[in-house]
């Protein structure tokens, strides 16, 4: 990750030679052009297969699919996003913009996934993407013709007018168009996990300066997290090598590593990317556990997101080398310089036979050394500066090397990449040169990103060309190459003291020990952000942002950065401009005639890498998309083959099909009948409950509910309506009275929740001198409605016969406690929902299936039917019971026809705002019937209510339908709507329009209650 420069060599080569092959490995090195004979951190022992494109090649335990294809002479991988330019490998990290391929296939097949960082294991299957018919074929290059057209804000001018043709024509085609690679079209198969972890500090990046950071935190005592995205640690030390401690970096790592992992308070993660810096020291990561398999393992996940909350934070990211802009820059062979010696260096594969270096700074020339240590070729060192420094002058006399003065100004070649470099000098005079790879070093960025996701900015620093962390979030340090210390030695310290000092500002007081010596080379650099010449030179390779673009943008007004950014979408790739948002900057500035600092940055926002939905959702997709809760007799409910629906959290039995029905009209059909016919029941445990106690209990319910509570008798059940501070009706439900300073009240499912929060504020703020207690009991008690003529028949079966059940012994509206058969003691509300006589009976929860199981046993020579919500919905409507339809947030007492219900006796929450004009107006819309004329017409909720004869529109719209069913009592589909003066209305012919499904017909309003208006059935 660091970007120090160093000068040893890593020294694994000759260390490597003639190491035992088997026959296999053999062959798959033979098969592998462009991989050294020896070398690198890969497995030769462990061959591996793998296909890209459909054909099938070979590579090695420890490679990326990137470095396979470069070991396998594979330099075309992608076509780029806009023009289809042939694009190869530039890079060897996360922050690579162009080699993005399709990885996987079918239900598993996973877009635009870097061939860097994807770890390379047996039978992987690859496939290159935006392109038709083939890679090396594109049709669509044909795009580069219009290249004059394709400029910066191309879409905004041209999709503008005609404006019909936005819909039909230009939406389609960008759609086609836009994107790289296709997602799978099937249910994803694999899982995702969320985790938490907590520390005291967190070190994000595992190279020199992370290592050494981990390791003084560590020593210290503190709990440490040491995060690191590559596969193994040691960041740019397994590339550049260098020497610490007097041993090769390699050894190095690996004391370091083995010293680490035996301390009991440090944890490595590797394969975990953090890609975002929350609040309150929480950090957010990546952890792919599982995308180096074909197949995760029976009970393992593939990715899993971790929530990492530390005291404090070093980041250790490391920097990234930037481009240079010139003509040609995305050839496939033009390569970063560091990538090269990646690839030499880490995974024994020589990007090209012969290769040309530009550089504009002393880091570079370390590829000169990679390259000749492992035997390769360097056509030519092009070096802008002029003066090449004296080690470096001294290493090409002595290798008789080509030192060129100047810039890069064309690449030579097409889909098979790199054949030649035309370098032009000060004097305009060119020279072209042979070679197949081009490695260019503009310099290197410091990994700003994680520090300025706090709105954080940068700041420049001219000595490295490049930005540095400025106000960084609470709790977090930088250090490293993070920081702008590119040697070795300055890592080492840095990393060091910033993980001691973060130890220590912990409360970790052991020895942090010592840091890690190392030399300190110089790292010498002369900008270069472009070298202007004809043709296309591209800044943002991943969204084919050019040099031209940028300067176009300029001219046309968008100067500030943020604007550049969205007009000529330079930086708002997957790699978020990691690679080109500077140079972008740089060539901004120069056009404006400004600093780059005066020309400033964007705003830095998580995630820093990109992050799967999937990995995201963790666990919750599909039926754990949410949390659920089950009612008391929801096994019960299953087992009797119960359809379900999902009513905020709860799971509810919603109808229980029989065999032979056809579908659920039929079923809910049959379960409304056997009510009203006989009896049935329903588990309504849903309800909110609440237990209210205390000496001033009624007084509190007064000042909550539009109605008094405090003369409600003991052993009575009342219905209440509860307004919002503005007026509106808030919730409504029956509050029992158990005991003089007892009192038990229901609220609707949705709302139990906010009743409970809005009772414990008035009871907490409003009125702290109340003697009052609140509990939620929502979950105490499984409460099942039970109605139906045979009511009094069936609950005889179940309590005591001591127990009083006629009419004049439990009246309507009675509540009390009664004994059951066999001693329980149940609570006992005769209250009815349906219409019919109605009780509903509450046990603690854990005998709940118990209670349906007994109930069906009672009730068998009564034909005892279960019911669901839909069937407790049709008889509700029937009897022209308001509920959550109608309960909208939007509606008065007096609009559900309960304004007779508001005390003029007394005060309660709402009562001023309810009599606001606006609330009162005789037009408002107010709960009516509607039934259609043609009596097989069905009816639709949300189906506009017009006058007969207007014209459907916003000014004769005069409410809409709340709630229908069918209803089995009146063989017709009926509802409840919100109607303007409905209550005036009662037997007018109205229009009900139905524009969603295109449906129009006539209708009447009338008496909201359908079914028995008199009531006489629930007081029998």
């Amino acid at each position: 990750m660091s970007g120090y420069s160093g000068s040893e060599p890593l020294g694994r080569t000759a260390a490597l030679e003639g190491a035992p092959t088997s026959a296999r490995s053999q062959a798959a090195s033979a098969s592998q052009s462009h991989r050294l004979r020896s070398g690198g951190l890969i497995d030769r022992q462990q061959p591996l297969q793998f296909s890209f494109d459909g054909k099938v090649m070979s590579g090695f335990a420890g490679d990326t699919l990137a470095s396979a294809l470069v070991a396998n002479g594979v330099k075309l991988v992608a076509r780029s996003f806009k023009y289809h330019r042939p694009r190869g490998i530039i890079t060897a990290g996360s922050e690579e913009p162009s080699a993005l391929v399709e990885m996987r296939s079918g239900a598993r097949k996973e877009p635009n996934t870097r061939a860097t960082t994807q770890e390379l294991y047996d039978g992987l299957v690859a496939q290159s993407q935006n392109r038709w018919p083939s890679l090396r074929r594109d049709f669509m290059s044909i795009n580069q013709l219009a290249a004059p057209i394709f400029v910066a804000g191309f879409y905004y001018k041209t999709f503008m007018w005609p404006a019909k043709f936005w819909e039909k024509v230009y939406e389609p085609l960008i759609r086609r168009a836009a994107g790289l690679g296709k997602s799978a079209e099937l249910p994803d198969p694999d899982h995702y996990d969320k985790a938490w972890a907590h520390c005291d500090v967190l070190v994000i990046g595992g190279g020199a300066a992370g290592l050494s950071a981990a390791l003084a935190a560590g020593r210290a005592g503190s709990r440490v997290i040491l995060v690191e995205e590559d596969s193994r640690l040691g960041g740019r030390l397994l590339s550049d090598g260098g020497e610490i401690d007097g041993m090769h970096a390699e050894e190095w790592v690996r004391r370091t590593t083995d010293e680490l992992t035996a301390l009991p308070n440090v944890r490595i993660m590797v394969r975990t990317a953090l890609f975002g810096v929350y609040d309150g020291g929480v950090y957010a990561a990546l952890e792919r556990v599982n995308d180096h398999v074909p197949v995760p393992g029976p009970h393992q996940v593939r990715q899993r997101v971790w929530r990492i909350v530390a005291k404090r934070s070093v980041v250790t990211a490391g920097a990234i080398e930037r481009p240079i802009v010139f003509p040609g820059n995305d050839r496939p062979g033009v390569m970063m310089a560091s990538a090269v010696r990646t690839y030499v260096h880490r995974f024994a594969a020589m990007p090209g036979r012969k290769v040309a270096l530009f550089t504009n700074n002393d880091d570079g020339w370390r590829t000169v050394e990679a390259i000749q240590q492992a035997g390769g070729d360097i056509a030519a060192v092009i070096d802008p500066r002029g003066k090449v420094p004296a080690e470096y002058q001294a290493l090409a006399e002595l290798s008789d090397l080509r030192v060129l003065s100047g810039g890069v100004s064309d690449v030579k070649g097409g889909v098979d990449g790199v054949r030649g470099v035309v370098v032009t000098d000060g004097n305009g005079r060119t020279q072209q040169i042979d070679a197949d790879c081009l490695a260019v070093s503009g310099g290197w960025n410091p990994n700003v990103g994680l520090s300025c996701f706090h709105r954080g900015r940068p700041v420049w620093r001219d000595d490295i060309a490049a930005f540095v962390p400025g106000d960084s979030p609470k709790g977090m340090t930088t250090a490293g190459a993070a920081n702008g210390e590119f040697s070795l030695g300055a890592c080492l310290r840095d990393g060091h003291a910033a993980g001691a000092a973060a130890a220590a500002e912990c409360g970790a007081s052991g020895n942090a020990g010592e840091a890690s010596e190392a030399g300190d080379e110089v790292y010498a650099i002369s900008p270069l952000w472009q070298v202007k010449a004809k043709g296309k030179a591209f800044v943002d390779f991943q969204h084919d942002v050019t040099a031209s673009d940028v300067t176009l943008a300029q001219r046309e007004g968008f100067e500030s950065v943020e604007h550049l950014k969205r007009y000529t979408t330079l930086g708002m790739a997957t790699d978020q401009g990691k690679t080109s948002n500077i140079t972008g900057l740089a060539i901004m500035a120069e056009a404006t005639g400004r600093t780059i600092p005066q020309t400033g940055t964007t705003i830095y926002r998580p995630p820093y890498a990109p992050v799967a939905i999937g990995a995201l959702a963790g666990h919750h997709r599909d039926e754990n998309f949410h949390a659920w809760r089950l009612t008391p007799s929801h096994h019960w409910a299953a087992a009797r083959g119960a359809v379900f629906v999902d009513t905020g959290l709860w799971k509810r039995a919603q109808w229980y099909p029989q065999p032979g029905e056809k579908d659920w009209l039929e079923s809910v059909t049959r379960e409304v009948l056997a009510v009203r016919n006989g009896v049935g029941f329903c588990d309504v445990s849903t309800l909110g409950k609440v237990d209210v106690r205390g000496a001033d209990a009624g007084t509190f319910l007064d000042r909550v509910y539009i109605n008094a509570f405090s003369s409600l008798a003991v052993g009575k059940a009342r219905y209440g309506l509860m307004l919002r501070e503005d007026g509106i009706v808030m919730d409504d439900g029956t509050t029992s009275r158990i005991a003089e300073d007892h009192y038990f009240l229901t609220t609707t499912t949705a709302k139990a929740g906010p009743v409970m929060a809005h009772l414990e504020f008035c009871r907490q703020v409003l009125w702290p001198e109340l003697d009052v207690q609140l509990s939620s009991a929502s979950d105490q008690w499984a409460q099942f409605s039970i109605a139906g003529p045979n009511t009094r028949k069936l609950l005889q079966e179940l309590v005591d016969p001591s127990e009083d059940m006629s009419n004049e012994g439990f009246p309507f509206m009675g509540a009390r406690e009664v004994k059951l058969r066999g001693g329980v003691t149940a609570r006992l509300f005769r209250i009815s929902f349906s219409g019919e006589i109605a009780f509903e009976i509450s046990v603690p929860a854990r005998y709940g299936a118990a209670m349906a199981q007994n109930l069906m046993i009672a009730g068998r020579d009564l034909g005892v039917t279960p019911y669901g919500t839909e069937a407790l919905g049709v008889m509700r409507i029937e009897k022209g019971h308001v509920a959550g339809p109608e309960l909208n947030g939007t509606t008065t007492a007096d609009d559900l026809g309960l304004g007779k219900m508001m005390s003029k006796k007394k005060d309660f929450i709402g009562r001023v705002m309810a009599g606001r004009e606006a609330l009162t107006a005789p037009d408002r819309q107010v709960v009516v019937g509607i039934k259609p004329l043609d009596q097989k017409r069905r009816l639709r909720s949300g189906a506009h209510v017009v006058p007969k004869g207007a014209i459907p529109g916003p000014e004769t719209d005069q409410g809409y339908v709340t709630s229908v069913c069918y209803s089995p009592m009146l063989e017709q589909w009926i509802g409840l709507g919100l109607v303007e003066r409905g209550r005036e209305r009662f037997g007018e012919v109205v229009r009900i329009h139905d524009p969603l499904r295109s449906e129009d017909y006539e209708a009447e309003i009338c008496n909201p209650v359908f079914y028995d208006p008199e009531g006489a059935r629930q007081r029998g």
